[in-house]
């Protein structure tokens, strides 16, 4: 079934379009921690047909200084990459991980937030594509290259550091993605300093899935949310480098809501201003 309100595909439906000219299927696997893992993952066996992309080359400009550690591409050459990959205007994308869409999120997101539309997760990831009873692949996919030209780009969907205080004062409620021990302080393996925003909510991303790595049903993911949040209106999320705030905002749109905005410089980009206050749960 492809769910268009939810942006949500499952593998039967994607097997059925998986030659489709006009379909596009990306791999987002990714390792924060062994960055080179998803690519090899990727020869090893991927869906047919599907191409990679590299979270930190692809989804992501170099970092400057102050930046955090995955800031957005410049549009102009994130719509040369959706060229690359043989993606037009009109072509339909399906991006899928292995870990419940927490990489694939940042793809469907960029996608949107530059003016794409007909963007989907594959429910379940590879994972259940496999116990679909579907092959996989192997090898590397070179793509017919498409012309992509960029629409209106959402530049309401971010809010910057400067921002983001003055925000929280008026009300904004800051959903930070992060698992629990990170938010706390308790422990941080990829930033150098620990802790979380002053006044910031935890909503670790893996709340919205179920044990088999699939998204929760509508109802009960409102149900989560409704559990979680004082209210559901002027919600920015964060994570630790703008990827998993994704997920919280494909949550938000399964879930029905469409008013979250994403802090992408997240927590990386925030513990380098000095001038910037840290919190740790007791």
């Amino acid at each position: 079934m492809r769910n268009k309100r939810f942006n949500l595909i499952d593998s039967r439906t994607l097997q059925e379009h998986i030659n489709d000219d006009d379909w596009v299927v990306i791999d987002c696997r990714y390792q924060l921690d062994n960055p080179k893992a998803g690519f090899n993952a990727y020869k090893n066996g991927h869906i047919p047909n599907a191409l990679y992309a590299n979270l930190d080359n692809d989804l992501a400009r170099n970092p400057g200084p102050l930046d955090g550690r995955h800031p957005l591409p410049i549009p102009k050459l994130f719509s040369k990459t959706l060229g690359k990959w043989g993606i037009s205007n009109t072509s339909t994308v399906v991006a899928y991980d292995d870990i419940g869409g927490a990489f694939a999120a940042r793809l469907w997101w960029m996608l949107g937030w530059i003016g794409h539309k007909n963007n989907y997760l594959l429910d379940g990831g590879i994972q259940n594509w496999q116990e679909s009873g579907f092959e996989l692949a192997k090898g590397i996919v070179h793509p017919v290259s498409a012309k992509f030209t960029i629409g209106k780009i959402n530049e309401h969907w971010v809010i910057n550091k400067d921002d983001l205080l003055s925000e929280m004062e008026n009300g904004a409620i800051l959903l930070d993605a992060r698992s629990e021990d990170r938010f706390s302080g308790q422990n941080e393996p990829i930033d150098s300093i620990a802790g979380h925003i002053p006044g910031a909510l935890n909503f670790p991303y893996t709340l919205a899935l179920s044990s088999n790595g699939k998204f929760l049903e509508c109802a009960k993911l409102k149900h989560v949310l409704k559990n979680h949040l004082r209210r559901q209106t002027n919600l920015i999320a964060m994570c630790g480098s703008g990827v998993t705030a994704c997920h919280l905002a494909f949550t938000a749109d399964v879930a029905g809501l469409d008013n979250l905005r994403i802090y992408i410089g997240s927590w990386s980009e925030w513990i380098k201003d000095v001038n910037c206050p840290i919190s740790k749960s007791d």
